[in-house]
This record gives structure tokens, sequence and C-alpha cells, in this order.
């Protein structure tokens, strides 16, 4: 705009063209303001609700990823543990079989008791010996490897104890066929026994009598009787 025109120009006009650009900018401005407070109410909404709510179901996201890597390694884990224990079984069932524990001595001595009375016969005599050790002759590199160990696992000579023997001996009468009876019960034990001795003789004064003597025996490992 050149002054000639502006001099040309009415007062009043140029008064309402202030006012009605004035209105403009303000409503401009209100604009604006509307705006940039729904901005502020929305990132400050965004900050304080819903951040949150993300930020936790991602820890949960993480968290169901990491478990599940952990199911993983359980699952082969089993597996492998599976395999070790079907490997084991064999060996594990032989030595269940033929070790007895302390607690397994005192119901054998208890059935050799209970078989004999249930069959007839008479117990004379019923005793239980100490635990003998029982040596093996180990190369020069399993005695380096068992150097360390206790000491109350050696016998004197200092020899590795491979097992404990444990020996009962006794003294049973009564008639023959109960006797064989009685055998046979102590024979179906699911540990193994040992008849290490065993003399029967006829007992004159009473006819079909006999007396049982002997020594039976079973095997404890070193662990449980050292």
């Amino acid at each position: 705009m050149d002054l000639a025109s502006l001099k040309n120009m009415d007062l009043n006009d140029l008064m309402s063209k202030l006012k009605s650009g004035s209105l403009a900018d303000k409503k401009t401005l209100i604009k604006f303001g509307i705006g940039l407070v729904a901005v502020l109410v929305f990132l400050i909404g965004y900050y304080v609700f819903v951040s949150p709510i993300i930020k936790s179901q991602e820890e949960q996201i993480m968290l169901m990823e990491e478990n599940k890597n952990k199911i993983l390694e359980f699952n082969n884990n089993i597996v492998t543990v599976k395999k070790s224990i079907k490997k084991l079984e064999p060996e594990y069932e032989k030595n269940s079989k033929l070790f007895h524990s302390k607690k397994e001595v005192e119901d054998l001595y208890q059935n050799i008791s209970k078989y004999a009375l249930l069959n007839g016969l008479s117990i004379i005599n019923l005793t239980k010996s100490e635990p003998k050790p029982v040596s093996g002759s180990g190369s020069a590199e399993q005695n380096s490897n068992n150097s360390d160990q206790n000491t109350s696992n050696q016998n004197p000579e200092g020899q590795q104890v491979l097992y404990y023997k444990i020996p009962v001996d006794y003294e049973i009468q009564g008639n023959f066929l109960s006797y064989l009876k009685f055998r046979r019960a102590l024979s179906k034990s699911q540990k193994v026994i040992n008849f290490d001795k065993e003399e029967i003789t006829t007992i004159a004064q009473m006819q079909g009598q006999i007396l049982s003597k002997g020594t039976l025996s079973i095997v404890g490992l070193p662990d449980e009787y050292k």
C-alpha cells in the first residue's frame, strides 16, 4: 500500500478493517490455543495412563518369551535326565537287590523270626554279628582318586572298603517239611540273602524233628555301616 492510497482511504474504513483483522487474529489464536491444549492433554494422558500399560504389556511379553525359552530348556533337560535314568536303571536294580540298609537288616531279622513261627518252628538261637568290611585291591589311579575320602571307608591296612558283610547265626528246630517252607518263604525276599553255612541234623529223641544250624549273610554299602 502506497502513501497516496493511504491518504485517500477513509478513516472509518481503516478502523473497520483493523477491527475485522484483529478479530480474525483472535480466532486464530483461540484455535491454536485449543489445539495446543489438546496436544498437551493427549501427551499427559498418554504418558500417565497409556504408556504404563504399554510398558507393562511389553514386560509381560518379554517374561512370556523368557518363560518359553526356559520351558524349552527344561524339556530338553527332562529328556536328558530320562535317558540317564534309563541307562542307570539296570545298575540300580542290581544294587537295590544286593545291598541292605540298616532298616532292611532289622526287617530281615524280624522276618526270620516271623517265618519260623508261622511254620511251627522253634528258634533256639538268632544272633546278628557285627558288620565285617570287605575290601578290594584297587589300582593306583583309584587309590589316588579316593585319597581325600574319609578314612572310615578304609580297613586297617588302608584298602578301600567295597561293602560290609552282615552275618546272622541261627539255630532252628522243628519239622523238616516246615523248615523247607521256612527256607522257601525266606528265599522270596526282594533282597539277596546268602546262606554261608548250614548244618541239618536229626534229633534222635524227637521223631521227625531236625535241628538246623547255620549262618546267612547280607551286604550293605559302606556309607550305611562305616
